[in-house]
């Protein structure tokens, strides 16, 4: 593919259901995008109602996703990056960060919200010397990822890549074997791979958080939030990253924050790489 595009659709999402809410175009609307329907933004102001903060949290938590793909990219020497749980494009989209830093950057994003799909055009932007590919798939078949033509054609089976699960291993039950869907992706990487992840937790405000996952599972989306212990364990296997397991706020600011301003995004954050 040497204009450095590609779109592939290797899943099977379902049809687009406007009339139910969907986790990427609800976060779409705390982040001030366009693409939602009254479903999601009845969800997403409920969840606000009892966590006023969350459209920040929100932001805050993309601007991680920023800050972790720059130093991956620039101090890492990291240039292949498999955003899972990808979400609508917005500014600052993991492909627009990675080959800003380095040109020759390959992206494969993937997500299963037909919207998502619409759009995937505005996501395989590559410049001339990167390669970008979209694949429909669902993390709860991670072979379907793992064995897709999309990663072959895309990415260099022999180099690191990152893994990015920002805002997605909260849609997981227990049930749904979340730590074993992880160490399967990372069984999978080479040595010198990384994992990126951040996860919705209830460690600073349980009795509001309570309220936000039970509104969400009305509705019909599976939520559970985790503390910072069950979500360091997603990073079993990896050396973590300086400084750690922390809020999103917290990791390798671009100013000096303060402790408690840190802790105003219920996300914890971490890096960790593959031995």
């Amino acid at each position: 593919m040497p204009d450095g595009h590609a779109r592939v659709r290797a899943g099977s999402s379902t049809k687009l259901d406007t009339s139910l809410p969907h986790e990427a175009r609800v976060y779409d609307y705390w982040l001030g995008g366009k693409d939602n329907y009254p479903a999601d933004r009845a969800l997403g102001d409920t969840v606000a109602m009892h966590i006023p903060g969350i459209r920040e949290m929100a932001r805050a938590n993309r601007a991680f996703l920023g800050r972790a793909v720059r130093h991956l990219a620039r101090e890492a020497g990291i240039d292949q990056f498999l955003d899972i749980g990808t979400g609508l494009p917005t500014a600052g989209n993991t492909h627009e960060v990675a080959q800003g830093i380095d040109p020759a950057a390959r992206v494969v994003y993937v997500d299963n919200d037909p919207l998502v799909l619409a759009h995937a055009r505005a996501l395989t932007a590559s410049t001339p010397q990167g390669r970008i590919a979209y694949l429909d798939a669902d993390l709860r078949d991670p072979g379907a990822i793992l064995d897709a033509p999309a990663l072959a054609d895309t990415f260099d089976p022999d180099r690191p890549i990152a893994i990015l699960l920002v805002a997605v291993m909260m849609f997981f039950r227990d049930s749904d074997d979340p730590y074993g869907v992880v160490g399967r992706l990372l069984d999978a990487a080479p040595s010198g791979s990384y994992l990126v992840l951040t996860h919705f937790t209830g460690d600073f405000g349980a009795r509001p958080m309570a309220r936000a996952t039970a509104a969400a599972e009305q509705a019909g989306i599976a939520f559970q939030p985790r503390s910072r212990a069950e979500t360091e364990s997603f990073f079993a296997g990896t050396e973590l990253v300086e400084p750690g397991i922390v809020p999103a706020d917290a990791w390798r600011p671009d100013t000096d924050a303060a402790p408690a301003a840190a802790r105003s995004a219920w996300y914890w954050a971490g890096v960790g790489r593959k031995p």
